[in-house]
């Protein structure tokens, strides 16, 4: 699409406000905001919500960094070297549990994008067909850890499958190198990197559709940050909104987005599939806007973590400290 069609489109929608919308004569708030990996499908609505001036009507200078892994993003938020982040829910719980004063504005992925994946023409579509495959893992990581319950939920054994072990590269190459049938990895990320390597297509065997949902990826700050400046909190979690529903209407101008400000973000195409595959986990039910949550999607997900993830059980009392909704805009307009 065009560009200066988009535009109009978007603000013929109400999606992008005028730069002086929001706005007051005060200098624009600096904002770092810290995601939970490398740049992947997933993190292109915040690039378009930038360029768009999403952020900015808010009176928001948005700086986007690279992470290195949810549980270093969170570290970062609690020292406050990074006013926001981007973690997953399974880091958040952890590390609240164990005093990090951190918590969840906004989860944005309802559906967990775990799965098996494996390329689509190896037909492998349902669990019953993993029996007898060759499955490659990492162990200690957050998907090996419930990897067992996928397995009892689905009807089989650790028998039922032979596993190949390595870090996160060597699964990949397993796969790509028909070592390993499939792999433990998320749905939007590491198969768009297959495809990008191969050009082949994957298909996920979702963890979720087995009733082993968790509400993934969300938006965090620090606690003192609710308090200290509340109004920026409600600002930016508008502007993420208002971002993740503009690229949920136009995903490759998402991805052109991205692109245009790191050109080593990925492939147009596989960008854009992969922001397509995570705008589809954002909501469990039809009328749910982006990042609002349910208090028992992460009641389910404490349950999920302390069952099979060793996290200590005192989590399953302190559930709605984990997060709030309080700062989240409300229902859509339009």
């Amino acid at each position: 699409m065009h560009r200066r069609h988009f535009l109009t489109g978007l603000a013929a929608s109400g999606l992008v406000a005028s730069p002086a919308l929001g706005q007051s004569s005060r200098p624009a708030d600096k904002v770092q905001f810290l995601l939970n990996w490398y740049l992947y499908g997933e993190h292109a609505p915040f690039f378009l919500g930038k360029k768009l001036g999403l952020f900015a009507a808010e009176g928001i200078d948005l700086e986007i960094m690279e992470g290195r892994g949810s549980a270093v993003t969170l570290q970062a938020v609690a020292a406050r070297s990074a006013l926001f982040g981007y973690s997953d829910m399974s880091a958040i719980v952890r590390g609240a549990v164990r005093g990090a004063p951190v918590i969840s504005t906004g989860v944005l992925l309802q559906k967990n994008p775990a799965s098996a994946m494996g390329f689509a023409e190896k037909n492998i579509r349902t669990a019953a067909d993993l029996k007898g495959k060759t499955v490659a893992t990492t162990p200690g990581d957050a998907l090996s850890q419930v990897w067992p319950a996928f397995l009892k939920k689905a009807g089989l054994t650790e028998a039922d499958v032979k596993i190949v072990a390595g870090d996160a590269q060597t699964k990949l190459n397993a796969v790509i190198s028909g070592q390993a049938d499939v792999l433990l990895g998320y749905s939007h990320d590491q198969s768009m990197k297959i495809k990008d390597v191969t050009g082949k297509s994957v298909y996920p065997i979702m963890f979720a559709d087995y009733g082993l949902n968790s509400v993934a990826t969300g938006v965090i700050t620090h606690r003192d940050t609710l308090t200290a400046n509340p109004d920026l909190v409600r600002r930016f979690m508008k502007a993420a909104t208002l971002a993740a529903e503009a690229a949920e209407k136009a995903p490759a101008a998402a991805a052109e987005a991205m692109l245009e400000a790191d050109p080593k973000a990925g492939k147009k195409d596989t960008l854009t599939e992969g922001f397509t595959i995570s705008a589809g986990l954002y909501r469990l039910t039809p009328d749910q806007r982006p990042f609002q949550t349910q208090p028992k999607a992460v009641a389910d997900t404490v349950d999920i973590l302390v069952e099979f993830g060793g996290v200590d059980p005192v989590a399953k009392t302190r559930v709605q400290s984990f997060y709030t909704t309080d700062f989240l805009p409300g229902r859509a307009t339009n």
